[in-house]
């Protein structure tokens, strides 16, 4: 092939796209496959790796044959490389969602040679009819575009994607063709898959750093998740902002929530229908709405460079995955905000749907999922413990753009421990796992360990003055270190590295980060403001004293009034409305409009007294949990079905359904109970005793408290339905 010069390429980016420069190793990249060699471009979101395959396809003849896993993708990137050319036919998508009438508009497109990129699904690739068209065209090379998808370590197989290089084998019967490999997330362990999949010998490797300064990362816990994600849009309002879900139902709620809380949101995900993804999406890009709420699918090659915020929802299975999903924030090199919420039942969720799947995928998907969490967890710099992950090294002791950073500043000796944890590896041979390296330094015997003989080890317990948490935190910052080595072949077993080992024989010292939890939401992105979420204690009592006043007025306990909680909440977001007052938790409409004016004056008059200067109004309004679960059980009450009916018609717990009535109950709703209580308790003595006793003798309301009064005499789901009843009678 005739050598193509750099300048040449330079002055196609500047007519063509419009560009002045190419950026990092953009034009390395090109002149390599221009050149006719296989090369691998590991590039991050934002880094440009469109342009790796776009120019040369459009500089070299022939067609590229781009491959891509999604049409939304393909639709983007052709619709993108449309809008610089003079004619339509450059680029083409070629999927089953095209018309027989555009088909052909395709093929003849392709056949007189006007057509420079073809993207295709891997699935079409792979059809038989399709290589034997593709055979007698003029390919100028092939682009595999997020190719971790070929791996199965890979944060999101496509097994398709394990056949193109017989696809192309096919294709390529006669003259070769060069291959170029593009993803923003690959650890080292899937760039060798990648190679070995797709038989690219002598390949050329361009990997980017993958250090984003620009983005903020924080994780929090999962507490009241929607409130802190409504307050956080409302605080940057009108800035576009993704918020990704892992579930359909839960974008559907959440972006429910968004809505009736004016928030312009739209819901994205595969159960919607072809036409409206794509509505949704547009009204996004063309900014109609900021907000788009989305399982994973969304956002791959979507080029909308002011994304600002991109929250989680739930934690990601990979880092790979979340990598690539906050690598959509701040691709202009602006503000990018990246917050995720925690669960360790998030965390249990996902394990447990990897059991369904063959065990060498369990195996790998938990290892994956397991760096999720060590990353949730660690009290280390984010973007250390990320670009440690991906093979790169961070040489700043603080980034100052974390959460963990800012608030953490500190190191301590840690040698010792350090040297304990090292010591367990050795003597353990080399046959432990991080978590197994924990359990042997609490003395926590577990079949694996009785297997290796651990509890005879000279460090067996000695590390149980300490938490497993803080184990497992400092076992994260000595490979961040380097001083142990994880063997990801065998699923995660650790061995001292040559560094390890000298740092056991020398009398250095290890200066670790202090082992913290992770902290609820103080919005540390704006951490020169001060929080107005922190609880008002003067208030509070104010509040509490009106509530026992309200109370006592009407014969009844204060927290069938309102609650601790709701007096809390009160003390905290100071409403001052009606509307306000009635999104407070376990007030509702009912109550705010019946006992809600001395409230509603002492918040007043307590703020202008004190000078507090309220934020912006915020009205956090809720769908209800499940909406269609509140409208449910109303109307099969009325239909007076049994708990044990609606629970099985629902296929939900007669606990969730029970709790679902507590808070249908506790924003102001009566419910008729009594067909129900009536079923369970047949004796009308026992159940005025158990009304007696939260109408006069119970001050919270507790049911543990009455479960330790009556003596067990009555059990749980008892106790929880007569005092909704009680609740009920003073609505």
């Amino acid at each position: 092939m005739i050598q193509k010069t750099t300048n040449e390429s330079k002055a196609l980016l500047k007519t063509f796209f419009g560009f002045d420069e190419f950026k990092g190793n953009q034009a390395d990249s090109i002149d390599s496959i221009l050149n006719g060699n296989n090369t691998f471009v590991r590039m991050p979101t934002g880094g440009g790796k469109s342009l790796c395959y776009q120019l040369p396809a459009i500089q070299m003849k022939g067609i590229a044959i781009v491959i891509s896993p999604l049409i939304a993708l393909m639709k983007n990137q052709v619709d993108s490389i449309r809008s610089f050319a003079a004619d339509d036919s450059i680029a083409h998508v070629w999927n089953s969602s095209l018309t027989k009438r555009e088909m052909v508009t395709v093929r003849k497109d392709l056949s007189s040679g006007e057509t420079k990129l073809l993207y295709m699904a891997p699935e079409s690739l792979n059809r038989s009819e399709n290589i034997d068209f593709l055979k007698n065209l003029k390919i100028s090379f092939y682009a595999i575009d997020e190719a971790h998808c070929i791996s199965e370590w890979g944060h999101d197989f496509r097994p398709d994607y394990r056949q193109l290089r017989a696809a192309i084998n096919s294709i390529n019967s006669i003259n070769n063709r060069p291959i170029m490999a593009l993803t923003a997330t690959a650890t080292e362990k899937v760039v060798s898959d990648i190679q070995k999949s797709l038989e690219m010998k002598q390949v050329n490797v361009f990997s980017t750093s993958f250090n984003r300064p620009n983005l903020f990362y924080e994780i929090n816990l999962k507490n009241e998740v929607e409130k802190d994600i409504i307050k956080l849009i409302k605080k940057h309002d009108g800035k576009s902002a993704i918020i990704y879900c892992l579930s359909r139902k839960k974008v559907e709620e959440i972006a429910q929530i968004l809505q009736l809380n004016d928030i312009r949101a739209l819901p994205y995900h595969a159960g919607l229908d072809s036409s409206t993804r794509s509505k949704h999406q547009d009204a996004f890009l063309n900014e109609d709405i900021h907000v788009i709420v989305a399982t994973i699918a969304f956002g791959m090659g979507i080029d909308k460079p002011d994304v600002r915020l991109v929250l989680h929802h739930d934690i990601p299975k990979s880092i790979e995955s979340y990598y690539q999903e906050t690598g959509r924030a701040g691709r202009d090199g602006g503000e990018g905000i990246c917050v995720t919420y925690y669960s360790e039942k998030d965390i249990q969720k996902l394990d447990k749907f990897l059991s369904k799947k063959p065990v060498s995928e369990q195996e790998i998907g938990r290892q994956l999922l397991q760096e999720s969490k060590g990353y949730a967890l660690s009290s280390t710099c984010r973007r250390e413990y990320i670009l440690h992950y991906f093979g790169e090294e961070f040489q700043n002791e603080n980034c100052g753009n974390c959460d963990n950073c800012i608030r953490n500043s500190e190191r301590i000796d840690s040698s010792e421990e350090v040297k304990l944890s090292l010591k367990v590896i050795k003597e353990g041979k080399n046959n432990f796992r991080s978590e197994q390296v924990v359990n042997v330094l609490m003395g926590n015997e577990t079949s694996v360990l009785k297997t290796f003989g651990a509890n005879k080890l000279p460090q067996w317990s000695l590390g149980k003055d300490r938490t497993s948490e803080y184990w497992s935190d400092l076992i994260r910052q000595i490979s961040l270190k380097h001083l142990i080595k994880k063997d990801i072949e065998r699923y995660g077993i650790l061995s001292l590295s040559e560094k390890g080992k000298t740092f056991l024989n020398d009398n250095v010292k290890f200066l670790a980060k202090p082992h913290r939890e992770i902290s609820e939401n103080i919005d540390l992105a704006e951490k020169n403001k001060q929080s107005n979420s922190v609880l008002d204690s003067e208030l509070y009592k104010k509040l509490q004293s009106i509530n026992k006043t309200l109370a006592k007025e009407r014969s009844i306990p204060p927290y069938a009034m309102f609650s601790e909680i709701s007096l809390q909440e009160m003390a905290s977001s100071y409403p001052f409305t009606q509307d306000e007052l009635m999104v407070i938790p376990g007030v509702g409409e009912g109550k705010a409009k019946r006992f809600g004016t001395d409230i509603l004056e002492a918040i007043k008059i307590h703020c202008d007294e004190n000078n507090i200067e309220r934020l912006e109004d915020l009205k956090i309004r809720s769908a209800g949990q499940k909406g269609s679960l509140k409208i449910y059980i109303i109307q099969s009450i009325d239909r007076l079905l049994s708990l044990e009916e609606m629970a099985n018609n629902k296929g939900v717990s007669q606990n969730e359904l029970l709790e679902e009535m507590e808070r249908i109950v506790g924003n102001g709703t009566r419910l008729s109970l009594d067909h129900i209580i009536e079923e369970i308790i047949d004796d009308d003595d026992s159940i005025d005793e158990i009304l007696e006793y939260f109408s006069e003798e119970s001050k919270l309301g507790d049911i543990n408290e009455a479960l330790t009064y009556f003596e067990d005499t009555y059990n749980e789901e008892e106790l929880r339905l007569v005092r909704l009843k009680f609740l009920c009678s003073v609505l």
